[in-house]
């Protein structure tokens, strides 16, 4: 057996023991200490919110998403647009909010992508994950843990690193801590969307969706010129 055979063995066997470990924990992770509308930071023990864009303004936009979410890839290419257009005027945080029940590989996507972030590639594992969301939503246990450890292969992180961290407490108390972060807020759906501590409406949620972002911009439009901020002129 090749060496990536044998991290994708590998990567199957993380995935099997770290989505148990994740379901015993899921809710028990205490975010009683943090505000929901506040950037999480990075700790020696923990992975800090991921953040793009303008890290200290003062309009944040949250997204609550899980990658096989069809309506989550569905306003994808909108929300990447917004990001590009106000990166240098506000922060956009991705957290975890995966809808397990129903979504069987939602938890080893996010599993990867976090795994991907401790390298510094979550950016680009959030993104093939979403871009190819058709070709491993319905994959087999197998199969799909071998598509993720392509799609990292291609970021060139090291894989064996990405193996071990797969199955990692910070991996899991970031996804579990995501998850109660939600909870907090109440949240029942994906994606939602927050500016700020402004949770956006349905309106807006089934705007984005539907290939349109023109709402959620006008809110962050709204957001940023509260506190002085000119947004950029539209194209």
């Amino acid at each position: 057996m090749n060496k990536l055979r044998w991290i994708i063995f590998g990567v199957i066997c993380a995935g099997m023991l770290g989505g148990l470990v994740f379901l015993a924990n899921k809710d028990k992770k205490d975010v009683s200490q943090l505000d929901p509308s506040k950037i999480v930071a990075s700790t020696d023990t923990e992975i800090g919110d991921h953040v793009y864009g303008n890290k200290n303004s003062q309009v944040v936009l949250f997204e609550y998403g899980d990658f096989q979410c069809p309506s989550c890839a569905s306003a994808f290419p909108q929300i990447k647009t917004i990001k590009e257009k106000y990166k240098s005027q506000i922060a956009f945080v991705y957290r975890n909010f995966l809808l397990t029940s129903i979504h069987p590989n939602a938890l080893s996507a996010a599993t990867s992508a976090e795994a991907a972030g401790l390298q510094g590639k979550f950016w680009e594992m959030h993104d093939a994950l979403y871009l190819n969301q058709t070709s491993w939503s319905n994959a087999s246990t197998s199969d799909r843990n071998t598509i993720f450890a392509e799609y990292a292969k291609t970021t060139g992180i090291n894989l064996d690193q990405y193996n071990n961290d797969l199955m990692s407490k910070k991996v899991v108390d970031k996804i579990a801590r995501d998850r109660a972060l939600a909870k907090k807020l109440d949240l029942t759906s994906t994606p939602s969307m927050l500016v700020n501590n402004q949770k956006m409406s349905d309106e807006v949620i089934s705007n984005l969706v539907s290939g349109d972002g023109s709402k959620l911009t006008a809110e962050i439009d709204k957001a940023l010129k509260a506190v002085g901020v000119e947004p950029p002129q539209s194209e």
